[in-house]
């Protein structure tokens, strides 16, 4: 692949690549020298580096499992004033898909946050509140949000965590926060039961479903044709799933065929050079596919939503009142169809300093408005699936097992509201 290159530029690239190649082949037997490198792009290394006697022998180094995680967690926080009720085990459970330069990235913000806070040893507050600066960035409080979209972001996110609260092979919800972070409004902090490398289908119908719990909820309330941008990450993270169901794991109705190649170019720029390995044909059936997939979700979101209105408005309710819930109130509110006490406690506050006309936008539902719209939302929804051939029972498929297996994006584990 020497010699493809556009331009100057390249050709300096070309000159280095040549050296080295040149200094690695003058380099006797039994010189005593070993070479190695590292790289995290090993699809833009030229295949002359890679032929035997070169870069021959690759050591893949993954990201770290739960018990790497906690022993890396521990090195970086020894020297350090930890505060004794620290299990640095349910710490690495918080952070799957985290690189060991995240890891330390979260010890170090949590070591600066006690610093600024004068506590003297890292808490676990200080160390949560760390997480969640690597996942989304520090918190934006100085964001002015107004009071109508802050009640637009609490029951977007708790569409989230109504559907993966309900669906069958879901994550987790661990955390849910309205706080804005980063481009995002608020986010859902979802983590598998258990480490996995691999998933089944049934278990990624049921992560892009989650993904678009957040849109549905908006929908359901304000109806199809106020639906925000904040679901922008969600669909592009469930097309991507979708994508390589279809395209990469064979987990579609087109079966179990690889239709992407990449036979992109490194040294003419980044897919400068990438064709498609399948016909226009092939090509809009794969969009057929995506699109299948992810209306199914969508219907199967919404189903899962109007089931369970009273948790969406417990949910959204707790997100207004507090901002950021955890899973020991997550689950309180599913296990007794109520507001933790101290949730409902500062609710009733809030009646006190409210107005009745604005707490009653806050926390009541004006039941006839929002049923006209979610009426609406239904039937441009069955439409689509309509148009697209979808039965109204394919959202059953979520619920059944699969052996057919993949390896996942860490990226599922969160859900953001940009």
């Amino acid at each position: 692949s020497r010699g493809a290159g556009i331009g100057g530029g390249n050709d300096e690239r070309e000159q280095t690549l040549n050296q080295l190649l040149v200094e690695m082949d003058g380099i006797k037997e039994n010189s005593g020298i070993l070479i190695m490198a590292a790289t995290n792009r090993t699809d833009v290394l030229d295949p002359a580096l890679l032929r035997p006697g070169r870069f021959d022998r690759t050591i893949t180094v993954g990201l770290p499992d739960i018990k790497e995680r906690e022993a890396i967690l521990k090195l970086h926080a020894n020297g350090k004033r930890i505060a004794s009720n620290i299990n640095f085990a349910m710490v690495a459970r918080r952070t799957p898909g985290f690189s060991g330069a995240q890891l330390e990235n979260v010890i170090n913000e949590a070591s600066l946050l006690s610093v600024r806070e004068n506590t003297g040893v890292i808490t676990i507050e200080q160390i949560d509140e760390a997480i969640d600066r690597v996942i989304a960035g520090p918190a934006k409080k100085s964001r002015t949000i107004s009071e109508k979209e802050n009640i637009a972001v609490a029951y977007h996110e708790a569409g989230h965590a109504v559907v993966g609260i309900k669906i069958k092979g879901g994550n987790k919800v661990q955390k849910i926060t309205i706080i804005p972070r980063g481009k995002a409004g608020g986010y859902n902090l979802m983590m598998p039961d258990e480490e996995k490398y691999n998933r089944s289908k049934s278990e990624l119908l049921a992560i892009i479903t989650s993904f678009m719990g957040g849109r549905v909820a908006e929908a359901i309330i304000y109806g199809a044709d106020n639906v925000s941008t904040g679901a922008s990450d969600d669909i592009a993270k469930a097309t991507n799933i979708a994508r390589k169901m279809v395209t990469e794991w064979g987990l579609s109705d087109l079966g179990p065929i690889k239709y992407e190649e990449d036979s992109s170019n490194p040294f003419l720029g980044r897919d400068y050079m990438k064709n498609s390995s399948f016909s226009s044909k092939v090509g809009q059936e794969i969009d057929e596919q995506i699109r299948k997939i992810i209306l199914t979700a969508e219907k199967k979101a919404h189903e899962i939503i109007t089931e369970n209105r009273q948790l969406l408005e417990l949910i959204k309710d707790a997100l207004i009142i507090k901002e950021t819930i955890v899973a020991e109130e997550i689950e309180y509110i599913e296990k007794h169809m109520e507001l933790p006490p101290e949730i409902t406690n500062t609710k009733k506050e809030l009646k006190n300093e409210y107005s009745e006309e604005d707490f009653n936008e806050l926390f009541n539902e004006v039941a006839g408005q929002k049923q006209i719209q979610e009426d609406k939302y239904k039937a441009t929804l069955n439409s689509e699936l309509k148009k697209h051939n979808i039965e109204d029972n394919s959202s059953n498929n979520h619920s059944e097992d699969s052996n057919d297996t993949k390896n996942l994006d860490e990226d599922s584990n969160k859900k953001d509201n940009q």
